[in-house]
């Protein structure tokens, strides 16, 4: 369904669906279900589908841009897109290739989406599929090394990085359905799935024939961890004297938290009690760690 984009200061009934001005990655459009006048920003888009939010007078449900098409007695044909978005520290680019499986609708030569064209290559992807043993989903992407194209294009980018072979490159794996392409009546680039985003973890295999690279979302990636900030209960994490830290003040303390005469005496003992002697016992502490993790009932 092509959706006009939200406006701001304008009255809405209800029923009216509007997206966001910008492309979002959730695939969701949104219908009002309070009739009123939109605010003078644009609200923050809900990312779940049912979920409302609030503009000015206006209240917003999320609901899916392509549910009804996919419901539909006869659906249309649904056509796979992938992009693979060169990390520029990492491979030495910014470049964005853009291609297509082809094995959809009869689709034998390129294809064009909001405004870029991705080109028909053998690839084959699988795995994507989630399931509820409590592990992510590691997808394998095989592209087919015709004319040794992939090796000559892994080369180019292991100069930057020797040893790298694309790991850490973006993979977007693009879902709509054919009538939504360009050149069709009813084209419109904000109907989608939900736009899935992968890392390329590692490549898995390299012939003649073919490429294949293992692929793992954000939180899935080797010497990752979640949170990027480790739970410390009682040693702050801060940079003394830093914008996280926050802390100008004249009044100096060592580093056992007794007075000291000058700054270059002052020294932070990393303690609650040395952010207790800064900002006052009763005061909002910007301490940088978790006090509570330490607690056990």
């Amino acid at each position: 369904m092509a959706v006009a984009a939200w406006t701001a200061s304008t009255a809405f009934a209800v029923g009216d669906i509007r997206r966001a001005t910008t492309e979002q990655n959730s695939g969701l459009v949104f219908r009002c279900t309070t009739a009123g006048t939109s605010a003078s920003s644009e609200p923050a888009w809900p990312t779940d589908i049912g979920s409302t939010t609030t503009d000015n007078t206006v209240v917003w449900t999320a609901f899916s841009s392509v549910y009804a098409d996919v419901a539909a007695l006869a659906p249309d044909a649904i056509i796979e897109l992938f992009e693979l978005h060169y990390d520029s520290n990492l491979h030495g680019s910014s470049d964005i290739l853009r291609w297509h499986a082809g094995s959809n609708a009869n689709v034998t030569g390129n294809i064009v989406w909001d405004g870029n064209e991705y080109f028909r290559l053998p690839v084959d992807a699988n795995g994507f599929e989630y399931t509820n043993s409590g592990t992510l989903p590691r997808p394998t992407l095989s592209v087919a090394n015709t004319n040794s194209a992939v090796t000559i294009l892994l080369i180019g980018v292991n100069m930057t990085t020797p040893g790298n072979d694309l790991i850490g490159a973006k993979v977007k794996r693009i879902r709509t359905l054919k009538k939504f392409l360009d050149g069709e009546p009813a084209a419109d680039p904000y109907a989608t799935f939900p736009v899935e985003e992968w890392y390329v973890d590692r490549k898995a295999t390299e012939s003649r024939n073919l490429v294949s690279f293992e692929l793992a979302s954000k939180f899935d990636l080797q010497n990752k961890k979640l949170p990027n900030r480790q739970v410390i209960a009682n040693i702050c994490q801060w940079q003394y004297r830093s914008s996280e830290c926050s802390y100008t003040g004249s009044n100096f303390f060592d580093i056992n938290d007794f007075p000291a005469a000058s700054l270059a005496d002052d020294r932070c003992g990393k303690r609650l009690s040395s952010c207790k002697a800064r900002f006052g016992q009763n005061s909002e502490l910007p301490f940088g760690s978790f006090p509570g993790a330490g607690l056990t009932s």
